[in-house]
């Protein structure tokens, strides 16, 4: 006999209570895809659940690696401090990216919230046994680290030989992108970094995305939206100007 509707919602948050890693909403795109029904029972064992309110720090520059990070909602940025005091972002994370990965005994960069954010925190010596264990674990954290250098190159580039308004553009087609592979809105797009951490992931002055961004509303390319949102008016032409044309 099919179940109702009752039945169904109280049988999945008895699997939540047993595994919380089977109800999470983020898995497919996670690290964790790759397990099997009693790999994620095993995970689920070493795993403790964090909500982090925005502007707070999830771990510091130089502070032990002692956990990786999975983010389940909201937005995480990732800057190093350079000697003379200024910064650079090196990323923004949500919901399915991993974070902590370190090769050293300590972080390389610092990782801290933009908007509220809820994550999944791994102990690093008892990921690292069960690593061991689940090869399929193992080839997607080396596969989500081959998308991490990806990443740095293709920042490598915005750095290194765009303008700040081909920057701007790349970088609002970067966020559309993201939030396709994660089954969200492509257009309008939410938009939660400050102007001063966009300048500081594009390397420009706050002044000079706050310019940039009002002429591309002046000319009709973007509109700014209520809810930090921008909608893309003119897809191909952000394309052009994001690719020198």
């Amino acid at each position: 006999m099919a179940q109702t509707e009752a039945e169904r919602s109280r049988d999945k948050a008895s699997l939540a209570e047993i595994n919380p890693c089977s109800a999470c909403a983020v898995r497919t795109l996670t690290v964790c895809s790759a397990l099997e029904p009693e790999e994620l029972r095993r995970l689920a064992d070493i795993t403790q659940t964090q909500r982090i309110e925005s502007g707070h720090t999830v771990f510091g520059e130089g502070e032990p690696a002692d956990a990786l990070f999975n983010v389940t909602s909201g937005t995480v940025k990732l800057y190093k401090l350079l000697p003379d005091g200024r910064r650079q972002i090196t990323g923004f994370l949500g919901a399915g990216d991993f974070v902590g990965l370190a090769l050293n005994e300590t972080y390389a960069y610092t990782a801290e919230t933009v908007t509220a954010t809820a994550l999944c925190r791994f102990p690093r010596r008892k990921i690292e046994g069960l690593l061991d264990e689940f090869p399929r674990m193992q080839r997607r954290l080396f596969s989500l680290a081959n998308n991490e250098l990806a990443a740095a190159q293709d920042q490598m580039l915005l750095l290194g030989r765009k303008t700040a308004k081909e920057k701007i553009c790349s970088f609002l087609l970067l966020l559309s992108q993201r939030a396709g592979r994660r089954g969200h809105s492509e257009n309008p797009i939410f938009v939660p970094m400050s102007r001063a951490d966009i300048a500081d992931y594009l390397g420009l002055t706050t002044e000079t995305v706050s310019r940039t961004i009002t002429q591309l509303k002046t000319s009709g390319v973007i509109s700014l939206m209520e809810g930090n949102k921008v909608r893309l008016c003119d897809l191909d032409g952000i394309y052009d100007i994001a690719e020198g044309c």
